[in-house]
């Protein structure tokens, strides 16, 4: 069992200390695919897919490594949601060789291994399984894990509830998508300020019509001529 390394994001006034180095951190999106997202019921599949698309965007954003992987997508749980690798280029596809815990699958936990990184940020549907089980396999193996609960979905409210009740006994934190974002972002003392208000605008819709309100605030206040 490989111990984290020391934390390269906390500050001299311990700010940080429990929070997620962007550094080690590595995304893995699981399963997100056209056939499974049918029997999402826990959450408005446009918002599921919101958040997976801004997960993918803030990872192209600060440069952050993406794995995603599907079962079976020649199958009825059909193809990865094309936005993935489209907003995250850099992402890296481990096929399966029929595994339901992607974590049964040897070039999958080697292709994590790659990385070096120890901070794991998982995402997928189902939560109950897709996510869970390898959430699971790699807290036992050492690793920081976390769970997106609003970038996954389930069948059922009681599953999503039972899920959430198993990753706090088993180690695994969950996490929501606009506090993924925040963690990572830090602050605001940063050249990706403005994109980075974007994806807000995209977790929290509302926020977007804030920094409209703002703008033309300051529009208004300083009128060119």
């Amino acid at each position: 069992m490989t111990e984290s390394p020391k934390k390269t994001s906390v500050l001299p006034s311990g700010g940080g200390a429990a929070l997620m180095d962007p550094s080690d951190t590595l995304v893995l999106l699981l399963d997100h695919q056209s056939g499974l997202f049918q029997t999402v019921k826990d959450i408005p599949v446009a918002d599921l897919r919101r958040n997976v698309e801004m997960i993918a965007r803030l990872c192209t954003l600060l440069d952050i490594p993406v794995i995603t992987t599907a079962s079976e997508p020649g199958g009825s749980n059909g193809p990865l949601m094309p936005e993935i690798h489209q907003l995250a280029c850099h992402a890296v596809y481990v096929p399966r060789k029929g595994e339901v815990n992607a974590w049964d699958n040897d070039d999958f936990v080697r292709q994590v291994e790659a990385t070096g990184r120890r901070t794991l940020v998982m995402a997928g549907v189902w939560t109950s399984v897709c996510v869970m089980f390898p959430a699971l396999d790699a807290k036992l193996a050492g690793y920081e894990v976390y769970a997106v609960v609003d970038a996954s979905g389930d069948p059922s409210e009681m599953a999503s509830r039972t899920s959430l009740a198993r990753f706090v006994q088993g180690g695994v934190k969950p996490t929501s998508t606009n506090a993924l974002l925040s963690e990572l972002h830090r602050t605001w003392a940063r050249p990706e300020a403005a994109s980075l208000a974007q994806l807000y605008g995209l977790v929290a819709p509302n926020y977007a019509a804030v920094i409209e309100s703002f703008q033309r605030a300051q529009q208004a206040a300083d009128p060119k001529p």
